[in-house]
């Protein structure tokens, strides 16, 4: 049964981290917050607040970020989205292009975890657990992300082996995790996993070795795939996905 809400516990603690509890509203990384607090940005009922370690009463306490009022929502929403092409992975966007939220339509407000580039298919993860979103973006976690990748020619044997060595990229060198040709397909189709998330990074590999990506699908984000799940549909998470996601950005205690 899918799981549509659930309760965030974490909220409703005695006291709680300031750090932590900037991470749970999706500010940003626990590290990202306690830059804010030495910077003098956070401030605690009026207050500014340098000290690292200090613990706020999030039902008493009134926390702003730069003078914005920071609050944690009680419920946290975890979906799974099989992304179609010709979609932005924004939650608005200026010129009218269509975006994930004209496919997922709910009143609470949530937000893509990573990217995707416009006419990249596959797995998205939504939420407004902020900390989970960052804790799963972060380089450090090495979330496993699986990609089916098809090009406009079949690649050559000394292409796989640079690509296995690691490409260097404009942001350093990138290279697959595990890299595999897909039988069948003259060598145009490859399945590969990477563990971070740089910016169109599967691409850029590919254009480095001057090679036309004609279709790229995410078919996996953190072990969770869009099986059963047609393009431009999604689905709740379960408790059991959710905790698995929680396991794997280290965030179970």
């Amino acid at each position: 049964m899918a799981i549509v809400e659930r309760e965030d516990s974490r909220v409703h603690q005695e006291a709680v981290r300031l750090n932590k509890y900037l991470a749970i509203a999706g500010v940003g990384s626990r590290r990202k917050n306690d830059e804010l607090i030495l910077s003098g940005a956070v401030k605690v009922n009026g207050k500014v607040v340098q000290e690292l370690g200090v613990k706020i009463r999030p039902t008493k306490d009134r926390v702003t970020v730069n003078g914005q009022l920071v609050e944690v929502r009680h419920k946290s929403y975890y979906i799974l989205f099989n992304k179609p092409k010709d979609c932005i992975t924004t939650v608005s966007d200026e010129k009218g292009r269509t975006t994930v939220m004209d496919y997922v339509r709910l009143k609470e407000r949530i937000y893509p975890v990573g990217r995707l580039d416009r006419n990249t298919t596959g797995v998205l993860l939504l939420t407004n657990d902020g900390e989970l979103a960052n804790a799963l973006m972060h380089p450090k976690g090495e979330i496993e992300r699986v990609y089916r990748v098809r090009l406009e020619r079949g690649i050559v044997a000394e292409d796989v082996k640079r690509l296995k060595k690691g490409i260097r990229l404009e942001d350093g060198i990138a290279k697959p995790d595990t890299l595999g040709i897909l039988p069948g397909t003259r060598r145009t189709e490859l399945v590969l996993s990477i563990l971070e998330g740089r910016k169109r990074e599967v691409r850029r590999m590919f254009e480095a070795l001057e090679y036309d990506v004609k279709g790229l699908e995410r078919l996996a984000f953190a072990g969770l795939t869009t099986r059963g799940l047609a393009r431009g549909t999604w689905r709740f998470l379960t408790h059991v996905e959710v905790e698995h996601l929680r396991r794997q950005a280290g965030l179970m205690n």
